[in-house]
């Protein structure tokens, strides 16, 4: 995608893009008994979390909305799953801060996405 093209979407849509390409590394690293259950679930919802911040961009008025609502409960119940990966410990603590943090970032970002949306912006 061109430079140009990436600064038309949403910053949502970078932040999530940037969160997949931190986190599919460290899913990668997660213990073979989470890797292909917890590992691929995450990556999986964070996924569809970027398919439906694309989808609303393109949307308008109260198709938006539904896709943004979408996107950010995938990104709570990747939000939990995530910690549940620290938990099991299959990732440092450094590793897990970060994610979250991440995590809640692109969160406030659909936040603000949606009230804009919702007050037609």
């Amino acid at each position: 995608m061109s430079e140009a093209n990436q600064r038309q979407l949403p910053i949502a849509i970078h932040d999530c893009h940037q969160l997949l390409a931190w986190i599919i590394p460290k899913l990668d690293q997660f213990p073979r008994t989470r890797r292909f259950t917890l590992g691929e679930k995450l990556e999986k919802l964070l996924m569809e979390v970027l398919e439906y911040l694309l989808e609303a961009a393109y949307q308008k008025g109260e198709v938006k909305l539904q896709m943004l609502a979408r996107a950010n409960r995938k990104l709570a119940v990747a939000r939990h799953l995530w910690r549940l990966g620290f938990e099991l410990k299959s990732c440092s603590f450094n590793a897990y801060n970060h994610g979250a943090e991440l995590m809640v970032s692109l969160g406030k970002q659909i936040g603000g996405w949606r009230k804009a949306a919702a007050h037609g912006g």
